[in-house]
């Protein structure tokens, strides 16, 4: 059962013939979650995940499930087609992984509460004994979940339903359900700590997972804050570019394994890979002794 903490939205790494590459991906996150992480999502946005194949995915899922990590491993699905969600959730229940973030699909942008509802009702039928954390992130989805919409679903589907990465950030100040997990998508809000949310699910967190869990760790021992401003200024660097260029091409530096993404997806020029550098760098934040800090 997932909990309070500090969750990375995983890369996905990718080799030369544009195939997932399973082993480096998996040494990432546990390279992550060994320097302060609570836990790793794959297959969301940040992991490329729509434009990875089912067989992948499952081919992932099936090597995870033997890892000694297991246990801070979590799914997403990434796909837009209902049939594929549940064929992929299914493969994930086989192996033990019963809790998954799903968006709604994000093709088009005819989603209504109606057609979201249909969507979460038909993946509950199929696999009644899911943990679903909701996907609020309206610039992908095209669908902006509000807190009356998701207190209909937890109302509706109390076991299933049980928590929220908010990337739209319009519910974790105005959503409170009991027992119900709220993690913003960016480490910048983790002073909702002090009202209740339950940590950040961010795709940042990749490197900045050892300054993060400082910060969470102070905030929850409610001891000063000596990070926290140094934390927000990265991650509102990062913001400022595609995060998922942004991220692989600050990672390539140190290990060219991270610099191949799947197209559309491009790193960053040399000119901005260069500032992002620069500004990060201005922060005392640089590759492997700046991760780390």
């Amino acid at each position: 059962m997932i909990k309070r903490g500090i969750y990375a939205a995983g890369l996905s790494i990718i080799k030369d013939d544009m195939s997932l590459d399973i082993d480096s991906t998996i040494a990432h996150a546990e390279k992550i979650i060994k320097n302060g992480l609570h836990g790793v999502f794959f297959f969301g946005s940040t992991g490329q995940s729509q434009y990875i194949s089912i067989s992948e995915k499952k081919d992932f899922i099936s090597k995870i499930a033997h890892n000694k990590l297991r246990n801070q491993f979590y799914l997403g699905t990434g796909n837009n087609s209902l049939r594929e969600n549940i064929d992929l959730i299914r493969y994930g229940m086989e192996y033990k992984f019963d809790t998954f973030l799903i968006m709604p699909p994000a093709y088009g942008k005819g989603n209504t509460e109606e057609g979201v509802y249909n969507f979460y009702k038909n993946i509950i039928i199929k696999q009644p004994k899911i943990k679903i954390i909701l996907y609020n992130f309206e610039k992908l989805s095209s669908f902006l979940f509000t807190p009356e919409f998701v207190k209909k679903l937890v109302s509706d589907w109390p076991k299933n339903i049980i928590g929220v990465k908010d990337s739209s950030y319009n519910l974790y100040e105005n959503l409170k359900i009991p027992n119900f997990l709220i993690f913003p998508g960016s480490e910048t809000k983790l002073k909702s700590l002090e009202f209740g949310c339950a940590g950040c699910i961010s795709a940042i967190t990749n490197v900045t997972h050892s300054l993060a869990r400082k910060v969470f760790d102070d905030f929850e021992s409610k001891s000063s804050q000596t990070l926290n401003t140094k934390l927000i200024s990265v991650r509102e660097t990062f913001d400022k570019y595609n995060l998922i260029s942004a991220l692989h091409s600050f990672m390539s530096v140190e290990d060219k394994k991270y610099k191949n993404l799947l197209p559309p997806l491009v790193l960053l020029s040399q000119e901005k890979q260069k500032e992002l550098l620069s500004k990060l760098n201005s922060l005392d934040f640089i590759p492997n002794k700046g991760i780390a800090a």
